[in-house]
């Protein structure tokens, strides 16, 4: 019952809240298409909203979490929901590695976010997610809504439409407003060429140092 309870995704849980709500999510893509993401979502506490409701409701639920984002293609870290009692605020956190991007389409929680990442012209990628439209209502106002996704890209971006770009970091911001009817986040880039450097390259550039200074030594000594 759980884990239906979380098939309102997030635009649609909005319409059920009464105070501010933010949305951040974190994603690290590496060449070969798999990474890491984290999300985290956090919300004013009303005095009239019962947190007992949201914590049946799935989202901030621990148990409901773990099981939506538990796949055959993701292997997550840790799962966190916790009150602040400091400033009356709701949490909840994710962070979770994957193994292809796109299969992340499979996860209720992206239903319809269209995650991809497809090859370009001239040895290019094109990645892309769509922002759903955000519905809006008992009193929630469009202003107290906050969304930011950070993407780390592996390769040289060439084309984008964040809000920041920062080497391979880019960022996009937000409101209730500049989603409208929804949101194409994007961006182009030249993938590099080894998704980290091999640890035999390491090995290999030690042992010719060796045999460079053995050489070096025996010719000073002639």
């Amino acid at each position: 019952m759980k884990k239906k309870l979380l098939y309102i995704v997030l635009p649609s849980f909005l319409f059920f809240l009464q105070s501010c709500l933010n949305y951040n999510q974190i994603t690290t893509i590496r060449t070969d298409n798999s990474g890491k993401m984290y999300i985290h979502y956090w919300m004013d506490m009303d005095p009239d909203l019962d947190s007992l409701f949201l914590t049946k409701l799935g989202l901030f639920n621990e148990d409901t979490l773990d099981s939506s984002f538990s796949a055959t293609f993701t292997n997550i870290n840790y799962v966190n929901v916790y009150h602040d009692f400091t400033d009356s605020t709701l949490h909840s956190q994710i962070e979770f590695k994957f193994t292809d991007f796109d299969s992340l389409n499979f996860l209720q929680f992206f239903k319809h976010s269209e995650l991809s990442i497809k090859e370009g012209p001239e040895n290019t990628k094109i990645f892309s997610q769509f922002i759903q439209p955000v519905t809006t209502g008992f009193g929630l106002s469009k202003s107290n809504i906050d969304i930011e996704y950070v993407y780390y890209l592996p390769g040289e971006i060439i084309r984008h439409n964040a809000n920041s770009l920062s080497r391979n970091k880019l960022i996009w911001k937000f409101t209730v407003d500049d989603i409208s009817t929804g949101k194409t986040i994007t961006a182009t880039y030249i993938p590099f060429r080894l998704k980290e450097t091999p640890v035999w390259i390491y090995s290999l550039a030690g042992i010719v140092i060796v045999i460079v200074l053995v050489f070096l030594l025996k010719k000073r000594k002639k």
